[in-house]
């Protein structure tokens, strides 16, 4: 009886042993040449493709504070074709503003050309690239292909509600 359950125990050990991530990614490791130019093949393919999809910079800016404070970066990038504005890890607004937005704005000083507190904006001035995802971090937005990028100089966080700029970053590059 003991024999027995020793057996079954040992033979459930060396399976759970035989069945390890490590000792299935050991085998690999011992593999011969021709194998190891298998695995080079697919990078080798993968490299045409990360160089169509590599990204570039067009524009970008820092926010300043508007009506709420508002910091991080911002950036215009273009990535396969398509152009998106994309806030940067250290971005951060005020959590009490509904209705907020990421916007493109025509003016290169939208604060100057607006009147405090609320630094209104005029329709026909901007173009709404989407909802604020979330009051921090880093975020990306798709910018319509019919937008000209040159038409627009800044970008903005604003509260559609009371028509209300929390923040503004001038493009620049």
């Amino acid at each position: 009886m003991k024999f027995t359950s020793l057996l079954i125990l040992s033979s459930l050990l060396i399976f759970s042993v035989g069945c390890s991530p490590e000792a299935a990614q050991q085998p690999a490791s011992d593999t011969t040449s021709p194998s190891a130019e298998t695995e080079a093949e697919p990078e080798i393919a993968a490299e045409p493709e990360a160089a169509e999809s590599a990204e570039a910079t067009t524009k970008s800016g820092t926010f300043v504070p508007g009506e709420a404070p508002t910091e991080g970066t911002v950036q215009v990038v273009t990535e396969n074709g398509e152009s998106y504005l994309e806030l940067d890890e250290s971005f951060k607004t005020s959590d009490q503003g509904p209705d907020l937005f990421v916007i493109l704005h025509r003016s290169d000083d939208v604060l100057a050309t607006t009147e405090p507190p609320a630094y209104p904006l005029e329709e026909g001035d901007y173009v709404i690239l989407g909802p604020l995802e979330e009051f921090t971090g880093a975020q990306r937005y798709p910018i319509p292909a019919e937008v000209n990028l040159d038409d627009y100089q800044s970008a903005v966080i604003w509260c559609r509600q009371f028509n209300a700029t929390f923040g503004v970053a001038k493009l620049e590059g």
